[in-house]
């Protein structure tokens, strides 16, 4: 099986109901969508039900706000017998459709069958063009991810770029 293969992408904007009293998205809310997301993605990956397990890292990289455009994308990283993990990056899109990361997240996803007991799975991991990130050390993933989504050739750029959208001195 393929990343693409259940690579899923969902958008939100932020409503005066997600709005903390600070007036940026809750981050309860921000969480929560990653979590439908992560379950889409096990879903096409496993072509069955699929539980969280847990959530190994998240990240708030950035605020949102109301009428703000959030996107985000979730794919398989590592796959296991009966879990594997999904990545799920949230971005603020602006009205030209750059995208800025406002967060990351990781999650462990568990197959399971009707009675709820974890399953095997069949899906494994294709290791292509697609998924060369698995094997990068972070850091060189970085400085791909900058590369590839911003066009920046230094995580430096790519920081500077965040601290400045997001009014951050």
């Amino acid at each position: 099986m393929k990343v693409s293969d259940s690579m899923t992408e969902q958008i939100y904007q932020v409503r005066p109901e997600y709005l903390n009293g600070a007036g940026r998205l809750f981050g309860g809310k921000l969480m929560q969508w990653i979590d439908e997301v992560a379950g889409l993605v096990g879903i096409r990956h496993t072509r069955g039900d699929v539980v969280t397990a847990s959530v190994d890292n998240l990240k708030f990289i950035c605020g949102a706000y109301e009428k703000d455009l959030i996107v985000l994308t979730g794919r398989v990283t590592y796959v296991g017998t009966t879990s594997f993990e999904v990545r799920v990056d949230a971005y603020k899109e602006d009205l030209q459709g750059m995208r800025y990361p406002i967060n990351r997240a990781y999650l462990t996803m568990a197959a399971i069958d009707t009675d709820g007991t974890p399953r095997t799975q069949n899906g494994r991991l294709q290791r292509n063009e697609e998924s060369t990130d698995f094997t990068e050390t972070e850091k060189d993933f970085s400085q791909m991810y900058c590369k590839a989504v911003f066009g920046c050739e230094q995580l430096t750029n790519l920081i500077a770029d965040i601290r400045l959208f997001c009014g951050i001195e």
